[in-house]
């Protein structure tokens, strides 16, 4: 479980508990505002992006309108039941998702697999062309435009150089960038 998260406890009112398993809409929506960002990481900790995003709404749609899952909830840490049932969610969706990948297409598992050694391809070719491409005085540059993003006046002000230099580095960088990624062979040392 990602670190910072309290899983509470049930407030001693139980009059919150039967408004909970009834479905009361003012209860509802407490739990939705207090616990989304609960819900958002035991659901991110198996999915991302626009499925993650599905999935925390497919929870809350789940506790709006099902009796039966609401009054599974038998008290003690409602964060740690909320939490358990988001994460579940979570798997069912990721499971039900690989068995539904059309053929020809990688499984979710494998998929993530190709996505991290693209990730690790793509870092070796930016040090490849930070180290053997770029002049050592542009790749602070380089860093400070491309990798971290900072906007030209931060970035100017960062490095301590004139914002002037920094758009003529940052032209040329971009040139040699396309140079190196347009010419596959000269980097894999094919004529």
């Amino acid at each position: 479980m990602p670190s910072g998260i309290v899983l509470e406890a049930l407030p001693p009112d139980q009059g919150w508990a039967s408004d909970f398993h009834a479905g009361r809409p003012a209860t509802m929506a407490a739990v939705y505002r207090d616990h989304f960002g609960l819900v958002r990481s035991a659901v991110g900790v198996v999915l991302g992006g626009a499925d993650c995003e599905t999935v925390i709404h497919e929870v809350f749609y789940r506790l709006l309108s099902s009796d039966k899952l609401r009054g599974s909830y038998q008290g003690g840490a409602f964060g740690s039941w909320l939490y358990a049932v988001a994460k579940n969610q979570a798997i069912d969706y990721a499971r039900r998702r690989a068995r539904e990948t059309p053929d020809g297409l990688v499984p979710m598992r494998e998929a993530r697999a190709v996505c991290i050694d693209d990730q690790l391809e793509a870092r070796a070719l930016l040090l490849k062309f930070q180290t053997e491409v770029l002049r050592p005085e542009w790749r602070s540059v380089f860093e400070a435009r491309f990798l971290r993003q900072l906007d030209q006046r931060e970035a100017a002000r960062s490095l301590g150089i004139p914002r002037t230099t920094l758009l003529y580095r940052e032209h040329r960088i971009r040139g040699l960038l396309r140079s190196f990624l347009l010419q596959p062979e000269k980097r894999h040392g094919r004529p």
